[in-house]
Parts: C-alpha cells; structure tokens; sequence
C-alpha cells in the first residue's frame, strides 16, 4: 500500500515514516500543500494523511482539489486543533476521518486500516495462490507451508501480484507502485527483486515460473497455481 504524507513538521513526518515502514507500507512526503498536489497528480496513491495547516496550500484547500478534481483516495486529515468546527470544515471538504495532534501511533494505524478497508471492496487478509500464502495480518509468506524470509520490497512486490492475480505489471509500473520518489531507483531495480524472489520461491520449491516473464510486456502470476 502506498501512502502520500503532507506534512511540514519533520519531527511527525520522519516519526510516521519510520513507523508506517515497519507495518510495510510505501511513504511519500510533501512538506507543503502546493507539493503534495504535485504528487497526487503524478503518482497512484492508496492513501492520504494530510495536516491541517501547511504552507503555501493548506490542508482544507488540498482536500477540496483532490475532491473537484475526482480522486477517490481516502483521506485522513491531522490538525493540532481539535475543535469541532475544524473537524467540520475538514469533513466538508472531503476528508474521510479526522485525528488531532498529538496522537497515538496505534490508534493512528487502526484509523488507516479502516479508511483502506472502507475505501476498496474489502480483501481477504490471507492470500492464496496454489501452495503459495500470504497473510497480510502477520506479514507471514509460505510456498507450501514453507515460510520465506523476505524483504520488504519482496513481500510488497510479491503482495502486488496476489492481489491482481493476472495482471501483468511493467516495470515502470512496478515502480510507480512500489518505490518512492525520492528513491531513484531504475527499471533494473526491478529485474533484481523479481530475480531475488524468485530464487527464494524456488528454495521453498515453487516452479521456477511461477511468476512469469511476458516478454516486452512485464510480470505477472503464471496462469495455473501449482498444487
């Protein structure tokens, strides 16, 4: 899951980085409201954790964009001020759930998980493809009850395809997905992460194509799941 952060405060941004990392999601920060406009038209976001008061956009007026220009994207706004007419004018513009500073870390990634689950048609938390498990709960991958000892970059990748069973990703698309901007990563990025978990798939004795190579097109899952 990917998550866009508009926020100006260093100390909160680099707090909810560290910590939402850890829980396997993708953080993208924008210090400013002009910025985080530029992101949202420019990459695919799952969710949008916006502070109140920014510089040069605030809060409400970046909520109200993203709204007239249709995107669909949860939005979670974060103020210091918990007054119930800021609550008011945040709902009105468009956000989804509103949470006042300061905030617990927990009740924060709760909040999120909900606004995921209310913004898509709810997914299973285990993922199944033949012998192969994912258990979005626990973080846990197994081929074959065999569990795998993965990346962060891996588990996501390999949740990517789970998740759009046969989908074929390109790699830049792969990229937009799963690697922040200011990563700068390029398109052999991808190549050896696929490489990567591959071979772990084939140590737990998965078919080597078990994530097939279209040619000229990109990635997907191979069409029939071993039993």
């Amino acid at each position: 899951m990917k998550i866009l952060l508009v926020e100006d405060d260093e100390y909160i941004s680099d707090a909810l980085v560290e910590y939402l990392s850890e829980y396997h999601y993708l953080v993208d920060v924008a210090e400013n409201g002009q910025t985080g406009w530029e992101f949202v038209e420019s990459h695919p976001y799952d969710l949008i954790i916006l502070d109140l008061m920014l510089p040069l956009l605030n809060g409400i007026e970046l909520c109200r964009r993203i709204r007239q220009n249709n995107y669909k994207v949860p939005i979670l706004m974060l103020t210091a001020r918990d007054t119930k007419q800021d609550k008011v004018l945040g709902l009105d513009a468009g956000a989804d759930d509103y949470v006042a500073k300061p905030f617990d870390l927990q009740v924060l990634l709760a909040r999120i998980r909900a606004l995921l689950r209310r913004g898509k048609q709810t997914l299973p938390p285990t993922l199944q493809w033949g012998q192969l498990c994912l258990n979005s709960n626990t973080y846990e991958v197994s081929y074959h009850h065999c569990l795998l000892s993965l990346t962060p970059k891996e588990y996501r990748l390999l949740e990517l395809f789970l998740r759009h069973e046969r989908r074929v990703f390109s790699k830049s698309k792969i990229l937009d997905l799963l690697w922040s901007w200011d990563e700068l990563p390029t398109e052999a990025t991808v190549k050896t992460h696929i490489k990567s978990l591959r071979s772990k798939l084939k140590i737990a004795g998965a078919p080597a194509d078990l994530i097939e190579t279209v040619h000229g097109i990109g990635y997907r899952l191979r069409e029939n799941p071993p039993d």
